[in-house]
């Protein structure tokens, strides 16, 4: 956690507790206190206290035969209250699977989550090549055209804010180059209004995004159209797929205006 300026309100403790919830990676059941420590840089004291108070309310559930944790069903309830209050995914989702399934390819719809963004709905479309994502999967912002699509659409005063962020918490070996690549993609959505990723990501996988505003209250989204490079290349992106998605993108804002 890094605080670039003082405030006064940040209530640190509460910070670090969804900090220690936060540790889990996709695919991981079980966490120990040390690798509470390791990933969280948090004194083990202090950890032993964070997982105490996150069990007794419900968000972790301790394994006392593995001497571990796993995330509790409080988690899961909060998660649901997010996307049962999210009334754009439910106009969104027919939309985004007649897109995948007629371009072939998986269109997602995601929100920021700190570095990361995560998938709020997918779909997949090409009849052998599947993204490895699913609802509530997190992927790297700045090196995805879902990350990138969202930046694009920040004021420049938050977006500035946000990078000098990345900058200081992110983990990237290469921060230079990451950052070339942000430029480039916001240069990208003034010539074009979307924005895309060559493989940055996943080598495999081509994409284009979109941002998204959200006039309901959800903030702002974005919209991303992957697919594997034998069927994806530069110009389908620009010529074909990113108009395409820009298209879903006016459908869906006007849907929201409308009140269809």
């Amino acid at each position: 956690m890094n605080q670039s300026k003082p405030d006064r309100l940040f209530v640190t403790a509460l910070a670090r507790g969804l900090e220690l919830l936060r540790a889990f990676r996709r695919g991981e059941r079980y966490l120990g206190n040390g690798e509470f420590a390791s990933r969280t840089g948090l004194p083990k004291a202090t950890v032993n206290r964070l997982t105490h108070t996150l069990t007794r309310l419900g968000y972790l559930e301790y394994q006392a035969e593995l001497g571990k944790y796993c995330l509790g069903a409080g988690v899961l309830a909060l998660g649901y209250a997010y996307l049962s209050g999210l009334s754009l995914r439910e106009k969104a989702r027919p939309l985004l699977a007649e897109l995948a399934a007629e371009t072939e390819s998986s269109v997602v719809l995601g929100a920021r989550e700190q570095l990361h963004m995560v998938c709020l709905e997918i779909c997949q479309g090409h009849p052998l090549f599947r993204l490895n994502l699913d609802v509530g999967v997190r992927v790297p912002h700045g090196l995805t055209a879902l990350g990138r699509a969202h930046l694009c659409g920040m004021p420049a005063a938050q977006r500035d804010d946000w990078l000098q962020r990345y900058r200081a918490e992110s983990s990237l070996p290469d921060w230079a180059q990451t950052e070339a690549s942000i430029r480039q993609a916001l240069r990208d959505y003034q010539e074009y209004g979307f924005c895309y990723s060559l493989g940055q990501w996943n080598p495999e996988v081509y994409a284009v995004g979109v941002p998204l505003s959200v006039p309901d209250g959800s903030g702002s989204l974005a919209l991303s159209l992957s697919g594997p490079v034998f069927n994806m290349h530069k110009e389908r992106l620009v010529g074909e797929l990113g108009p395409r998605l820009l298209a879903l993108r006016d459908r869906l804002q006007g849907s929201i205006g409308s009140g269809r």
